[in-house]
């Protein structure tokens, strides 16, 4: 599967790294392999098209209507009889989702489907607003650019910064940084580093509840990682490009006519409901129900968990020969995120003018960002042109479990009105509300307990935003490359040459800085 080389106007920073797949160790087999893939979301679909390319015979399940996993979109018909696409919200596809975009690429090469937002704004509720547009790309310039011209840095606070903390985020490199860090919360992390208030709720505490839950609940080392990933540690930085029409048209309808013409059956709608021993000379049966209520059992000679984290804990429950003991515990032991809502507001009136695509928020009970979807969004476009109105998009992250939707809902649409007041005069022509709990979580001292690719048995392999998988790597470029390693694993077995895979630099960009990071951290002589 080729890299993705190019962002708009950009070339792949010179730093990433290509990591050759292992030499093949197995025999290649008589027969052409069969895989079942479980799971048609971004891992899944990944490891199905690294195994197409090299002739083996794939079948994707997805228990869902249509394929995408958490960026998968349905068809509804609105108040006003217009038809809309409906998804779970806004995602920023960054440049340096190396093996996302090589995907992406399979289907769109010149990645058409996606358009560039020039900024990602963020803006707290007390007022301090920061904007990554005009930063220099390489780091530590960016980083040091921000710090100077940024209000929520401001010269008095920083004096105050922990700089022997700080510097541990010049010196990161995978897997050393969970060692040293994934034992602490990232709550424990920002309060030691000491950043100004202002700057630790806009720069930390909003990538944090990127991964769906509160700072105290996820490990330091996933926030150092990801602060390697997007800013300190590559060069494509805050740049990202999203879908220019809704998920299905503009990712994953194309990608399914690519794998079709490879030979892949996807059948959505077709539930998993347990792998047995297979017949027939083949090592497992894979049954599924589909919509009807059908049963089927389909032969394969590898399976690949490409579920999320409740799906792949289902199935290995309902499974009782996958694995072994220990690693069937792991499995169990898969935590998911706190709920997560989306409210989407089709709208009688636009919002101001100047509102960004994207806004990220802080400092508020639970709004976490505002979309504008008709800002990028072909389909909401039209719509807004058509009615005089607006598509408005917001999230929450990391609600408590079991609380009461409608107020939740009632909370984030104020919170969003005082952000932007144009809302409070708005009558909303329909609304569609989706909430979720299905993310993982990556809580403080769980890496070494996280399922890793490859399993005790050489022919079930793990794909998914909740593997782990040793590289720099988080969210969808994690789902993807896990994918990748997935195909790779198999491949291996079966005599087949792998595919190249592709990461930011896996430690620190400046060797000085490493070394003065490592100095500050030695323990004092006594």
């Amino acid at each position: 599967m080729a890299a993705d080389t190019t962002g708009p106007g950009r070339v792949r920073d010179p730093l990433a790294e290509a990591l050759a797949p292992a030499p093949p160790t197995g025999p290649r087999p008589a027969s052409t392999p069969r895989v079942a893939v479980v799971g048609g979301g971004i891992a899944g679909l990944a490891t199905a098209c690294a195994l197409a390319e090299r002739d083996v015979e794939v079948t994707v399940f997805e228990s869902e209507p249509s394929l995408g996993g958490r960026l998968r979109g349905w068809s509804t018909t609105l108040a006003d009889g217009s038809t809309a696409t409906m998804t779970r919200g806004f995602h920023a596809f960054f440049r340096q989702y190396y093996n996302l975009r090589a995907l992406l690429r399979r289907a769109d090469p010149a990645l058409e489907g996606l358009v560039a937002l020039p900024d990602y704004p963020l803006v707290h509720r007390d007022g301090p607003r920061d904007r990554f547009a005009g930063l220099p790309s390489t780091p530590p310039w960016n980083a040091a650019v921000l710090a100077a011209t940024s209000p929520s840095f401001p010269a008095r606070d920083l004096a105050r910064v922990n700089v022997p903390a700080a510097l541990q985020l010049l010196d990161v490199d995978v897997p050393g940084t969970y060692e040293r860090l994934d034992h602490l919360s990232s709550r424990a992390l920002l309060d030691a580093v000491r950043f100004p208030p202002r700057a630790r709720h806009l720069a930390f505490e909003v990538f944090t509840r990127s991964f769906f839950c509160a700072p105290e609940r996820l490990s330091a080392a996933e926030l150092a990682v990801m602060f390697h990933i997007y800013f300190l540690g590559s060069s494509e930085g805050l740049a990202f490009d999203v879908p220019r029409s809704p998920f299905p048209r503009a990712l994953w309808n194309p990608l399914a006519a690519h794998l079709a013409a490879l030979g892949v059956r996807l059948h959505t709608s077709h539930a998993v409901e347990t792998v047995v021993p297979g017949r027939g000379g083949h090592r497992f049966s894979v049954r599924t129900r589909d919509a009807s209520g059908a049963v089927a059992s389909t032969g394969a000679d590898a399976v690949v968990l490409a579920a999320d984290p409740g799906g792949t804990r289902g199935l290995v429950a309902a499974s009782p020969g996958l694995g072994d003991g220990p690693w069937r515990d792991r499995v169990a032991r898969l935590e998911t995120a706190p709920p997560f809502l989306v409210s989407r507001y089709w709208l009688d009136r636009p919002v101001r003018p100047h509102r960004p695509a994207f806004l990220g928020t802080a400092g508020h009970p639970s709004l976490d960002n505002i979309s504008v979807l008709e800002r990028y969004e072909d389909e909401a476009r039209a719509w807004a042109r058509r009615t005089g109105g607006s598509v408005v998009e917001l999230h929450a992250y990391a609600l408590e479990a079991g609380g009461d939707p409608e107020a939740e809902r009632r909370a984030l649409w104020k919170q969003a009105c005082a952000v932007y007041p144009e809302l409070a005069g708005a009558r909303a022509v329909d609304s569609r509300h989706e909430t979720r709990a299905d993310c993982p979580l990556f809580p403080p001292g769980g890496y070494r307990d996280r399922c890793g690719v490859r399993s005790p048995d050489p022919f079930v392999v793990v794909a998914g935003d909740h593997v782990r998988t040793d590289l720099p790597v988080a969210l969808m470029e994690r789902a993807a490359t896990s994918g990748l390693l997935a195909a790779n694993a198999l491949l291996e077995r079966w005599g087949r040459q792998g595919h190249t895979v592709w990461t930011v630099p896996r430690r620190g960009r400046s060797a000085p800085l490493r070394a003065l990071a490592r100095w500050a951290r030695r323990p004092p002589r006594r």
